[in-house]
């Protein structure tokens, strides 16, 4: 892998890391386009490693909300006048929220990483998940912002969100659909799902490091692409909220079954390999 395979993936993983169409299936795409061994630990681990570079740049989009967040829940833990603020609840609830995908990322580690990387899986998930998306919007009723968040909405995000682990899925794909099934309105879904995504993909960055820096990837190389994934999925951040906030996230339907029918066309020809 060089600088310009760098820059390239570090777009991709920018641009989509969270929206509704699937990192981890258009890094592997994008990999394979650019000749890399999609399997390859090193490989696998410098795609972990630059995802933190996207989820650095929720954390700084989100500075202030996450320290009123650490702060309160912190403070509450010593304080019972802390607990009732609802600050204090979505510390608890991104917390136990994230339980659920880390107990399965971890259980679960090989086959994700091998068997399930996969164009035939990002291509079925693709289509096959969007349905989902269609159906999510179809029911939303949307009668509760953030304010009336509960522990029940971030445990069944939080479950749903073990279902993204699935190359082709889509994180925000999942998230913000268990939302919306759940009655958020869309900003307090996609929220809910840019929180619950900080210590999952900083858990499988770190996790994956060792693969990263151990490989022949140079230092520079993984550097490059995770600075540039910082750079682009700030921006993609901030015009997802101003997004949903005004359009269902159905509108990516169209490009994610049109994508998935275009792989399955191209691995049943043999024109593209699966891994």
């Amino acid at each position: 892998m060089n600088y310009f395979d760098a820059i390239i993936l570090g777009i991709v993983e920018g641009l989509t890391e969270f929206l509704p169409v699937s990192s981890t299936g258009r890094l592997t795409i994008a990999e394979k386009i650019l000749g890399l061994e999609v399997d390859d630990p090193a490989v696998t681990g410098f795609t972990a490693v630059i995802q933190m570079g996207a989820i650095l740049a929720v954390i700084v989009y989100f500075a202030g909300d996450i320290w009123n967040i650490a702060r309160t829940w912190v403070l509450g833990l010593a304080k019972p006048e802390y607990r009732g603020h609802r600050d204090f609840r979505m510390g608890w609830y991104v917390i136990l929220g994230t339980i659920p995908v880390g107990i399965v990322g971890l259980l679960l580690r090989n086959v994700i990483k091998d068997d399930l990387r996969s164009l035939w899986v990002v291509a079925i998930a693709l289509i096959g998940w969007s349905g989902v998306m269609w159906a999510a919007e179809r029911v939303a009723r949307q009668d509760r912002s953030e304010k009336r968040l509960n522990l029940a909405d971030a445990l069944v995000v939080g479950v749903v969100q073990c279902v993204s682990l699935v190359p082709g899925v889509s994180r925000s794909g999942a998230t913000i659909s268990a939302g919306l099934f759940r009655g958020l309105d869309r900003v307090a879904a996609t929220r809910l799902s840019f929180f619950l995504s900080i210590p999952a993909l900083l858990a499988a960055g770190i996790f994956e490091l060792k693969d990263a820096l151990g490989g022949d990837i140079p230092i520079g190389v993984t550097l490059v692409g995770t600075a540039v994934s910082f750079v682009v999925a700030y921006a993609t951040v901030a015009w997802l909220l101003r997004f949903v906030a005004h359009h269902p996230i159905t509108w990516f339907v169209p490009y994610r079954v049109a994508l998935g029918a275009l792989l399955l066309v191209l691995l049943a020809g043999g024109i593209m390999s699966a891994t």
